[in-house]
């Protein structure tokens, strides 16, 4: 996935309206806005990163299918963050009685809060440093639990608020703890696309 980074702020600022319009017009693009006002666009991925991302979401959504604690979002979701900054985590859940807390106009536009779960799946081209600081940019904002999975290097970072980034070497499955209570991920099914 290529990814573009454009330094809009000494020339415009966008509205939130405005962004939100600019994204439905480009859909072949993903978009976010950090909070200086930078404008991030994010090619579409190969197929075998968006295979692994279909696994990974399924995965989450038969698991909330059941435990009916919140909602699962996909890579094409955004939320505007408490800083001001537009992401759009790779997969995400917010809880139930906070997605309900939102108006109906909130929930049609980028939520206005952070979700509670996140997963960035780490594309060939992308560069780590980059994505790491988005991870602590969503628990900086109210994540509670994040993975990084890095399928190139068969390791996944934990993120959780006032730990320390916990580095797992090939793990087979990752639990969502107390944020997902029941959650196993079969990360081998993410990793190997063909499984």
């Amino acid at each position: 996935m290529n990814t573009f980074t454009l330094d809009l702020g000494s020339v415009v600022q966008l509205t939130d309206e405005q962004f939100f319009q600019l994204c439905q017009i480009h859909q072949d693009y993903r978009f976010e806005r950090t909070t200086k006002g930078e404008l991030v666009i994010m090619s579409p991925t190969g197929g075998e990163t968006s295979s692994r991302n279909a696994s990974l979401t399924a995965q989450l959504w038969v698991w909330n299918a059941q435990a009916r604690l919140g909602k699962v979002f996909d890579s094409s979701g955004g939320f505007k963050l408490p800083n001001g900054a537009d992401r759009s985590p790779d997969a995400a859940w917010v809880k139930q009685e906070r997605w309900e807390a939102l108006t109906p106009e909130q929930r049609q536009k980028f939520p206005p809060l952070c979700p509670d779960f996140v997963v960035e799946l780490r594309s060939p081209s992308d560069s780590l440093k980059p994505i790491r600081e988005k991870m602590q940019e969503y628990v900086d904002n109210g994540t509670q639990l994040g993975w990084l999975i890095d399928p190139e290097m068969n390791q996944v970072e934990v993120y959780r608020p006032n730990r320390a980034v916990e580095v797992l070497q090939s793990p087979q499955t990752l639990t969502g703890e107390d944020i997902l209570p029941g959650f196993v991920l079969d990360v081998e099914a993410v990793l190997t696309p063909d499984h």
